[in-house]
């Protein structure tokens, strides 16, 4: 059996993180002794374990989050087995966002370098919302931000080509990124005024110049999704080994 400090120090918390914790049922009912100290267990160091490993980095938020959350939540509940498979998905989510962040940089160098897509394919708003896994609303907030401007046809209807999905696809890696509205759009303007420059394009996205008020770890997405995959995996190794899982 473990006291509050001594749990707290196990993990390396707060005593007042152990005690959040426990009210957000991120563990188990902690049993009190006679005296009214809390008496956590092996059970609870594990599902501390989880929960820090789960949070640990720093661009656990949004949807990233929400998945996180509800790994601990079911280590919370005791069903392991529900905390594994919704690592494995969260582990999956990841891998897809990574994919995305690095195809996002790799068409930013080519459409920096001048390049641009041949295809003279074009897309409703609503088809090209299904391209690229995004609600049409939120195509339409891009559009009203300014951060797009979508060319249009003889009738009126707007018809997305493959430039503007490309745009688009950056646009998408940046917000995932929590780059705000107002960020972006600076950063795709000062992009345009230097196009045909030769320039390392993940450096510039996760490396701010200091007049940038982009200040914070997301801006550092790459590495942030490469740390959140380790820490993943290490979440799906714990549960198997709980659940004595072979592998």
């Amino acid at each position: 059996m473990y006291k509050t400090k001594e749990i707290a120090a196990l993990v390396g918390v707060h005593p007042n993180t152990v005690r959040i914790y426990e009210e957000w049922k991120y563990i188990s009912y902690v049993p009190r002794s006679k005296n009214g100290y809390r008496m956590y267990s092996d059970l609870h160091l594990f599902q501390l374990k989880i929960t820090r490993i789960a949070f640990r980095c720093e661009i656990v938020q949004g949807l990233i989050r929400a998945k996180a959350r509800a790994i601990v939540e079911a280590s919370g509940k005791e069903d392991f087995k529900q905390a594994l498979e919704h690592a494995l998905a969260y582990l999956s989510h990841l891998e897809r966002e990574y994919n995305r962040a690095l195809e996002a940089i790799e068409l930013s160098e080519q459409w920096m370098s001048g390049m641009r897509p041949v295809s003279a394919q074009t897309y409703t708003r609503k088809e090209a919302a299904e391209v690229l896994n995004l609600s049409p609303e939120v195509l339409r907030n891009w559009e009203r931000n300014g951060l797009i401007t979508v060319p249009r046809l003889s009738n009126g209807s707007r018809a997305y080509t493959e430039n503007e999905i490309t745009r688009l696809k950056i646009i998408r890696t940046l917000r995932t990124a929590h780059y705000s509205m107002s960020a972006i759009l600076r950063l795709m303007n000062t992009a345009e005024e230097i196009r045909g420059s030769d320039i390392n394009i993940k450096k510039v996205l996760e490396t701010p110049e200091d007049h940038e008020d982009i200040i914070s770890v997301t801006d550092r997405l790459t590495y942030s999704l490469e740390e959140a995959m380790e820490s993943a995996k290490e979440l799906i190794l714990l549960l198997i080994a709980k659940l004595g899982i072979e592998i």
